[in-house]
């Protein structure tokens, strides 16, 4: 239909397409990352399921009640899923096509001419990376959802993506999905430390910075601290305090925006 706009994305996952339909469907609420900001009600989501068959509904559910997310169209197992949203006017469908390797998941999100998009494409942004990590360990994974800690840690940034791309490239972090090309149609960039989230938002044009840079200090625990720190230092960190013996063992570098984090040895078993 002229005026229609569609986003996708594609992943490979190493499962067969009847399989991966099954995982995909079947298991959302253990691929479902969760996060401070995964849900549309973060303070109340207890799971995401989705029910099985046209006219089955995808679900964000909560202690006494739930919000339907959209509503199942198609329903052709190993081949296709589509649904149409249930808070804004997006469509969306899965396609599932086997490759040498295992099957390709594609997402297809298309916005109708005059439609809303109220968060129904972020399917096609958070499949490839959530999806495509449960498939890698479906198979020695506990059969449960991986919640997150009680504590999150949000930084603020003049240059967020810049900001992010340092983090993966000397810190190591890994973020919940492949980083943008340009911040313009992200709200903030996600990362998990263990069962921590760390979130990257830009700055505010109109907020100044009024406290010192040190008054919020992140803590990142590492399996090899030396390891660790010989890869920071190599790629540019500004180095505070090497590595010293206080109780822990940790040392303290400077990011490009003059912040502080404390990189510290990981106890034995610490998640």
């Amino acid at each position: 239909m002229s005026g229609d706009r569609s986003v996708s994305s594609e992943v490979e996952v190493a499962v067969d397409p009847d399989s991966a339909f099954r995982a995909f469907t079947e298991e959302m609420n253990l691929w479902w990352v969760r996060g401070p900001i995964n849900f549309f009600d973060s303070a109340r989501a207890v799971a995401v399921i989705c029910e099985p068959g046209v006219g089955g509904r995808i679900l964000e559910t909560y202690s006494s009640d739930a919000l339907e997310l959209a509503r199942i169209t198609e329903w052709q197992p190993g081949r296709r899923l589509a649904w149409h949203s249930s808070v804004d006017d997006v469509r969306t469908e899965v396609l599932f096509e086997g490759t040498p390797g295992g099957t390709r998941v594609r997402v297809i999100a298309t916005i109708p001419a005059g439609g809303a998009d109220r968060g129904g494409t972020a399917w096609t942004r958070v499949v490839p990376p959530w999806f495509g990590a449960w498939c890698a360990r479906r198979d020695t994974a506990p059969a449960e959802p991986r919640e997150q800690a009680r504590l999150a840690l949000a930084v603020y940034y003049a240059k967020p993506l810049e900001a992010a791309r340092w983090l993966v490239d000397t810190f190591g972090l890994t973020p919940t999905g492949p980083l943008p090309e340009t911040y313009d149609d992200y709200t903030w960039i996600e990362f998990q430390v263990g069962n921590c989230s760390l979130m990257v938002f830009g700055l505010p044009e109109t907020k100044t910075r009024t406290a010192p840079k040190d008054s919020h200090v992140p803590w990142l625990f590492v399996d090899d601290l030396d390891t660790h720190f010989e890869h920071a230092t190599a790629h540019g960190a500004v180095i505070i305090d090497g590595i010293s013996q206080h109780g822990y063992r940790a040392y303290t570098a400077r990011d490009p925006e003059g912040y502080r984090w404390t990189i510290a040895q990981a106890r034995p078993g610490m998640r």
